[in-house]
């Protein structure tokens, strides 16, 4: 398990998906965070103070220490990896950490980011109602979940988790997307390996506690 030498601060809101990947990471290498929360439903993310750690008004940063503020969720999983390397959230082979990697993105790069308040913030400017915003989210959250389920279903690198049988960042940012989803209401049918593999995973409690509804300023459901 990771030694800690450094303060952490998390800037997070409880239920975005880009927040929960950070929060399993941290949990899993054994850090804590003094987490500093950002109200997005507020406007927080838009403020001229929390400006200044993220320029883009994303959710989440971090600082580590006296240094400068850390964005980006992919980003800060690769930081905290290479910082506390054990216990490990990459393959040990070139090859697995490219495929944990692509499987990573697949859930937080081509998938989540189309669902985000910005983007529902533009389409509803545009003329989207509740009903549109809806159908938006379960076609992209259809369109990612079951392109991920194609490709861990096909391929022979995949075992208990993503990638084997240990934990990566490509399990990380899978959870994160139904993680996300329970808060939308949307279901996606049709993928049984991912469904394991996600099953699997919120049985850990590292996964377990970052759950949305159990962060602080999270609705009862």
């Amino acid at each position: 398990m990771s030694t800690q030498d450094r303060p952490l601060t998390l800037f997070a809101y409880w239920r975005t998906s880009a927040t929960y990947r950070v929060r399993v990471a941290l949990a899993l290498k054994g850090l804590k965070a003094d987490e500093k929360i950002v109200d997005i439903d507020a406007g927080e993310h838009r403020s001229p103070e929390f400006l200044r750690i993220n320029p883009l008004g994303a959710i989440p940063a971090m600082i580590d220490g006296e240094g400068d503020p850390l964005t980006q969720s992919l980003a800060i999983l690769e930081y905290i990896e290479e910082t506390h390397p054990e216990p490990p959230l990459l393959p040990a082979d070139a090859r697995g950490r490219a495929r944990a990697r692509a499987i990573a993105a697949m859930a937080a790069v081509d998938t989540h980011p189309l669902i985000t308040p910005r983007v529902r913030r533009y389409l509803t400017g545009a003329g989207f109602d509740a009903a549109a915003w809806k159908a938006w989210q379960t076609h992209w959250f259809t369109t990612g979940l079951q392109a991920i389920e194609a490709r861990l279903s096909a391929e022979t690198a995949t075992g208990a988790f993503c990638h084997g049988d240990q934990v990566t960042i490509a399990d990380i940012c899978l959870a994160s997307i139904p993680a996300v989803m329970q808060v939308f209401d949307v279901k996606v049918a049709d993928t049984p390996t991912v469904d394991r593999i996600v099953a699997a995973l919120n049985e850990m409690p590292e996964f377990a506690n970052a759950d949305p509804y159990r962060q602080v300023g999270a609705p009862t459901r």
